[in-house]
């Protein structure tokens, strides 16, 4: 039997950032580390360039298009419900877990986000897209000079999940006054972070199971952070 730690699980540390200012934590009470995940990813850049994207480009009789924007916000909704549900079956039966801070809303906050950021990384036109981008890169390998096979592999196996996480972690972020950009991209806490993580794989392991195993046929990443100019 598999015991879940939900203390682990539901962490609120932030990547990328130290220990939060416990008087800035008591300025705020009313608003939580995971409400906090998903106000930065629907202010985010990465977020909004989502209205631009569909998984194929259709030419629908009306001037509706759905977007993979409009698909986001809509798994974001069923998400939260279904993360409700299961945390408040959790607080309910856990009685230990319940009273440590926690609400079946925390559940809730992530999944919401996930679902909000899932399709950040992914490009147009779906896996013919990643496949552009892979064809493009083995074409054009010596842009990938000085990188390990491992991380070459996420290039020429170009995964949008992937470049998705690569995109919350290292690509977004706050400004500093001097120009610099802060670790950890958007700073999401740990728990978001997995729950978007989704594939918990790498290129290498991939290659290493079924090719009919459905787990393989997602991955994440291995490359490394990318160094920006100030």
């Amino acid at each position: 039997m598999v015991i879940m730690d939900w203390e682990k699980l539901l962490c609120e540390k932030r990547l990328g950032r130290k220990d939060e200012d416990p008087t800035q934590l008591e300025e705020y009470p009313f608003r939580t580390e995971f409400e906090k995940d998903r106000d930065r990813i629907v202010f985010s850049s990465a977020f909004r360039r989502l209205q631009a994207k569909t998984q194929v480009h259709p030419t629908p009789d009306t001037d509706y298009t759905r977007t993979r924007l409009t698909h986001s916000i809509e798994a974001s909704s069923v998400g939260r419900s279904l993360g409700n549900y299961v945390g408040h079956k959790i607080c309910k039966d856990d009685k230990p877990f319940s009273t440590k801070g926690h609400s079946h809303t925390d559940f809730g906050d992530i999944v919401y986000s996930a679902c909000l950021a899932h399709d950040i990384g992914n490009p147009p036109f779906g896996h013919s897209g990643e496949k552009a981008i892979s064809d493009w890169f083995k074409n054009n390998k010596n842009v990938l000079d000085g990188l390990t096979q491992p991380q070459k592999d996420d290039f020429l196996k170009f995964e949008g999940n992937a470049q998705g996480f690569r995109i919350l972690t290292r690509l977004s972020g706050p400004c500093k006054r001097d120009h610099s950009y802060e670790p950890g991209g958007l700073q999401l806490t740990y728990a978001t972070l997995g729950a978007f993580l989704k594939y918990p794989l790498t290129t290498q392991v991939a290659e290493s199971v079924k090719a009919d195993d459905s787990s393989a046929k997602k991955f994440s990443t291995d490359v490394p952070p990318i160094k920006r100019a100030s």
